[in-house]
């Protein structure tokens, strides 16, 4: 009997660290295992996993004190991706498996009471975290070896059975590292395209605008104008992401456990269009223990869509403000705090009152019903919207000959234009977009000459917009400044962004 230790990964959001567990197996003593350091309730009922698989595997369980330390023991582990680990480290301790290939070999899966190895979420992050911190093995379950392959620069072996295991550690037999076959990614024409849209021009160029800088929007009208079609297309206007970019979202994703077992890295920006009646922990995460991530992040490094926003309640809207200025959302749960990234597009789209006619005119509300019904879109919330557009009635079902509504393809390539732009002016900063750049650079590195800030500075003196309005119209000159193909902004690029914040439009 010895002290054995294998490795394991503990999760806190997108943030990990690396628990070293420890099996003190001692030849004397009233048989019993103790797991310590902070386990929740799945993972303390994992002893009773462990034993089963292990003897299910026709190898001796120790029938001696059994001693299971989880390091740092004052960190809270939640889950069950540690059986294998667990499972391991007793085997080791009681010398029924050699430990040289446990070093340096982090070890991740659910067992079954037979010994299968189930797959378990969160596998990429995890897997970050071991690389970071200097393990050269991973052994996960099979399932999660396509997603397991993402992660360069660790060797990654794939189990199904705990007995593959231990035949792996005792020079039996080897476990799989074939990497799965690369799985073809989406065509870009399943997409929605823009043509599909009639009319709207003014919508349309906000979209354009929002695509290329990275601003959030907001679209009201009547119902049937085409705000909702705008905004699914919106995500096809965007390009795709960087591989950096790309692991975040694949990380996120694998903690909310929406991989599939084919898993590969997702590219295209996500879409999400939560239905109104999500409560806040969906929309901005949550959970018993530590919680998981929601619409928010799920959402980050693409579109967010609330449909039908003001009938979510001004508690959910004001939820969003955090997350909204600083690109990700902390949650302060009893087991910890965590934070998930949540740098996406808002896109708000909204009837302008509850009775919502295709004409104003037709409209039976009272002002005091439609102030209030409006009012929950807060000043506060709509200062950090960069644009706002009214919809127009749809006047006509015919498109007129040489008229043909132009397609996401064209507008794409305007789109990535702008934004190569903007990468190239902030490379130097790390910033992608220009919805990123804070506005003291704004004002002073990249400051713009007085004549054409005048109308800016005008609307702050009679209250018009607030410091932090004036910060995103300067963003939205650059964006337009970009789109058409100018250095820097001029005097129409600051009005046109002024325009849009026209509270008239909400």
């Amino acid at each position: 009997m010895a002290l054995r230790k294998t490795w394991a990964v503990a999760l806190f959001g997108v943030d990990g660290a690396l628990v070293e567990i420890e099996a003190d197996v001692r030849k004397g003593g009233l048989p019993s295992v103790q797991l310590l350091g902070l386990p929740d309730t799945a993972l303390q009922e994992s002893k009773n996993r462990v034993r089963a698989a292990i003897q299910n595997c026709k190898e001796d369980w120790p029938a001696s004190c059994v001693t299971l330390a989880l390091s740092p023991a004052a960190m809270p582990k939640t889950g069950t991706s540690y059986d294998l680990a667990l499972a391991c480290a007793v085997l080791a301790g009681a010398e029924l498996v050699p430990p040289h290939r446990l070093a340096g070999t982090v070890l991740f899966g659910e067992l079954a009471l037979d010994g299968r190895i189930r797959p378990v979420r969160g596998l990429l992050p995890a897997l970050l975290t071991a690389r970071r911190e200097g393990m050269r093995r991973a052994v996960v379950p099979a399932d999660g070896l396509a997603e397991a392959h993402l992660v360069e620069g660790i060797d990654v072996l794939g189990a199904g059975h705990l007995r593959d295991v231990v035949a792996w550690l005792r020079d039996l037999g080897e476990l799989d590292r074939r990497p799965p076959p690369d799985a073809e990614p989406p065509a870009e024409d399943d997409a929605p395209d823009l043509s599909d849209v009639l009319g709207q021009p003014e919508a349309r160029w906000a979209l354009e605008v929002a695509a290329a800088g990275g601003h959030h929007l907001l679209m009201v009208g009547p119902p049937g104008t085409g705000k909702t079609m705008l905004a699914k297309r919106l995500s096809g206007l965007l390009p795709s992401l960087t591989v950096p970019e790309a692991l975040e979202v694949t990380a996120i994703r694998s903690i909310a456990g929406d991989l599939s077992e084919s898993a590969t890295l997702i590219r295209t920006p996500p879409f999400v269009a939560p239905h109104p009646s999500l409560s806040i922990p969906a929309l901005i995460g949550g959970g018993t223990g530590l919680a998981r991530p929601g619409a928010v992040s799920r959402a980050h490094r693409g579109v967010l869509l609330l449909d039908e926003a003001c009938e979510l309640g001004a508690k959910r809207l004001e939820a969003l403000r955090t997350a909204l200025e600083e690109g990700e959302v902390r949650l302060a749960r009893r087991d910890g705090t965590l934070r998930y990234p949540a740098r996406f597009q808002l896109v708000l789209a909204t009837n302008p009152c509850p009775c919502a006619p295709a004409r104003d005119l037709d409209c039976q509300c009272p002002p005091q019903v439609r102030r209030r019904y409006l009012g929950k879109l807060s000043g506060p919330l709509l200062d950090r919207v960069d644009l706002r557009v009214r919809m127009r009635p749809i006047t006509a079902m015919t498109v007129q000959a040489g008229a043909e509504p132009e397609g996401s393809a064209a507008v794409r390539k305007r789109v990535e234009n702008a934004r190569a732009a903007a990468r190239q002016r902030w490379s130097a900063h790390g910033w992608q977009t220009n919805t990123e750049v804070p506005g003291p650079v704004l004002r002073r590195e990249f400051a713009l000459p007085a004549a054409a800030t005048a109308l800016l500075d005008r609307g702050l003196e009679v209250g018009a917009i607030t410091a932090r309005g004036a910060d995103r119209c300067l963003r939205v000159a650059w964006t337009l400044a970009d789109l058409d193909g100018r250095d820097r902004p001029d005097a129409e690029h600051v009005a046109a962004a002024l325009e849009f914040r026209d509270r008239r439009a909400a």
